[in-house]
């Protein structure tokens, strides 16, 4: 296949290259690697090569008979012989084909491409795509329109250390030669840039995934404690002096919290009480009534503790943001002063009452409640629940409410300026017991803000954060009556020092 003289200019340029094959098949053009090695060590045991280069044939001459007649027969088709039969390799077809039926060799016709010429700074910019790739080389010479061969080309005429000092004929440097020590600054620039970001997406991720942070969370405002279990979780994909660095924590702080989260939790008897008492209450109780409840019981402990631990274990009471609520109906008849002008602090009991009504929304319908609330300790003096909002619902309340009354006791009534609180009913029933009427600003319900915040209580630790579907009225209502006793009974106030207002009264003497 190859003449003498052939086999011999690749042995010595193969001696000449130190046995580098690659570099001699890519200035040659030929032959194999294994070609190649075959005739240096010939020429190395015989001093020379033979004249006329004799290979063995693998092939028998019924295989190559069978191969040529297929060809034949199929349209003079190398592809297709090639796969219905299997063998043998291109070349070695067409060489069989040149010797033993010369003439049926099909001549292909291809058109050249035309060279593409891009600029130098274009060059520059495919040569540092290449030295910085995450995908195939192909895939960055497609994106420059080029070949391969042409990046490889480029590349070593800008790196080689052979090409460094290497005038073309018309006595100009090599294309880029002068760029080399600037590019490949700015490709290990690069390269460092990619992997930085790679990291902080990894890290965002974790801290997505085992901190539960938001995806666009800042590394630099997360606690020590969230940075040490985030960079553990990737200290088998990156360094660690990387991860710190990125997540900006002394290595000091990192060994510190790491050996913290390796001890004991030294609150773990005291977090089992936090949660008792939080399922107890119904989630109603914020921190500073568990701290209450647990103080109680004679234990120490500060404040924040009970905050912290109730924050890690994602105690949360119920809660809603507060609607603004109208329930004006327009004047039904002279409205009277505000004489508790927002003062709604008593010295004694039934001195200053606060009433107004509320409505629960629920599947089996609606659900109104009227109280009177003592302004001296919050205490519910009496209450009303009804289907309907009329006249009777705020009237029997007020009845049962006057019925508590000890002699020489006229307390100030405040309420909104609503219809029911108007009616002659209602008047009479406070005339005749020396009530004092009081009544809010139109539409201002900061004026009645006391009974309003004992709705709002009331309403996030009894009624927003459950499902009422499968609940009757009748349930809801002996419900609502529960709540109200346990308001009186059991709740603790902590401006009553953690007592609730039955104890309070108890505990000055009021009540026996």
């Amino acid at each position: 296949m190859y003449s003498h003289e052939e086999r011999i200019k690749a042995v010595k340029l193969y001696i000449q290259y130190d046995l580098h094959v690659s570099s001699t098949i890519r200035q040659l053009g030929y032959p194999s690697k294994n070609m190649l090695i075959a005739w240096y060590r010939e020429y190395c045991k015989n001093g020379h090569l033979n004249e006329k280069y004799k290979r063995k044939d693998p092939y028998s001459a019924e295989q190559k008979k069978a191969v040529l007649d297929y060809y034949l027969e199929h349209d003079c088709n190398v592809s297709q012989t090639l796969r219905a039969m299997g063998y043998p390799a291109r070349a070695t077809l067409k060489w069989w084909i040149d010797e033993l039926i010369p003439g049926k060799q099909k001549i292909s016709i291809k058109r050249r491409k035309s060279m593409i010429q891009l600029p130098q700074e274009q060059k520059m910019e495919a040569v540092i795509e290449l030295c910085t790739r995450e995908n195939s080389v192909e895939a960055v010479a497609g994106a420059f329109g080029v070949s391969r061969d042409s990046l490889y080309k480029w590349k070593k005429e800008l790196l080689s250390e052979e090409y460094k000092n290497k005038v073309d004929k018309s006595g100009k440097q090599p294309l880029l030669s002068n760029d080399k020590d600037a590019l490949l600054a700015e490709a290990e620039s690069l390269k460092k840039q990619i992997y930085r970001q790679r990291m902080e997406l990894d890290m965002l991720k974790v801290a997505a995934e085992i901190i539960k942070k938001d995806r666009g969370v800042d590394l630099r405002e997360l606690a020590n404690k969230e940075k040490v279990k985030m960079i553990d979780a990737l200290r088998m994909t990156y360094p660690l002096n990387d991860l710190l660095a990125m997540a900006r924590i002394p290595k000091s702080s990192y060994f510190y919290q790491k050996k913290a989260l390796a001890r004991p939790d030294k609150y773990a008897d005291i977090r089992t009480e936090v949660i008792v008492v939080f399922d107890e209450s119904k989630r109603r109780y914020g921190y500073r009534r568990v701290h209450a409840v647990i103080r109680s019981d004679g234990r120490e402990i500060s404040e924040k503790v009970i905050r912290r631990i109730m924050k890690e274990e994602k105690l949360i009471a119920f809660g809603r943001k507060k609607r603004r609520y109208n329930s004006y109906l327009g004047e039904t008849s002279p409205a009277t002063p505000n004489v508790i002008d927002r003062d709604f602090h008593a010295s004694a009991p039934n001195i200053k009452w606060l009433t107004d009504l509320t409505e629960f929304h629920i599947p089996a319908g609606k659900v109104y409640l009227s109280p009177i609330i003592d302004c001296f300790d919050g205490l519910a003096v009496s209450w009303t629940i009804g289907t309907s909002p009329d006249a009777e619902l705020v009237n029997t309340m007020l009845d049962d409410a006057i019925s508590c009354l000890l002699e020489g006791e006229h307390p100030i009534v405040h309420s909104d300026r609503g219809a029911h609180y108007r009616w002659p009913g209602w008047i009479s029933r406070m005339d005749g017991s020396g009530l004092v009427r009081s009544m809010s600003k139109k539409g201002c319900s900061p004026d009645n803000s006391a009974c309003e915040g004992f709705f709002g209580r009331l309403k996030n630790e009894m009624f927003y954060g459950r499902s009422w579907k499968d609940v009757s009225i009748d349930d809801f209502v002996d419900e609502l009556d529960r709540y109200l006793r346990w308001y009186n009974e059991k709740r603790i106030k902590i401006s009553l020092g953690a007592l609730s207002p039955v104890d309070y009264r108890r505990s000055i003497g009021l009540v026996v």
